[in-house]
């Protein structure tokens, strides 16, 4: 299960990467699960902490934007699959401080004797994803 802070609450989140939204990574809480933020370190335990980004280029600005954010997406996934028993992951990014943001870079090319452009895209900063275990009660 992937969690977000929000204020004095740690909600249960889904990954929304919209490569044509102005927030491209973007969380949505999905009200299932929720509990204060004081109960986080309470309750839990920070075994590791996990980068997610990458980068992608391609000569098609929203393909290559859409594959940098469907890679983020899969790993979130692949995080929570590996996950054990009372295991939680917690985005650890702060929205307004260093949450997460697509950035390109635009590099001219001649293909053919023809101008084009060329985009490379990454996640900056990449998304900082806390690993947290179950405290023995």
């Amino acid at each position: 299960m992937l969690f977000r802070r929000y204020g004095s609450s740690v909600h249960r989140v889904e990954p929304t990467f919209d490569p044509n939204a102005i927030n491209e990574i973007s969380f949505r809480r999905d009200r299932s699960h929720a509990f204060p933020t004081a109960d986080l370190g309470a309750r839990y335990e920070k075994v590791r902490e996990v980068t997610v980004g990458g980068e992608t280029e391609g000569p098609v600005q929203t393909e290559a934007e859409a594959r940098l954010l469907e890679g983020m997406r899969l790993e979130l996934e692949r995080l929570s699959a590996q996950l054990g028993e009372g295991e939680i992951l917690v985005v650890e990014n702060e929205q307004g401080i260093d949450h997460p943001k697509v950035r390109d870079r635009k590099e001219g090319i001649i293909e053919e004797g023809k101008n084009r452009v060329f985009f490379h895209w990454r996640a900056d900063p990449p998304l900082q994803i806390g690993v947290y275990r179950r405290l023995a009660p």
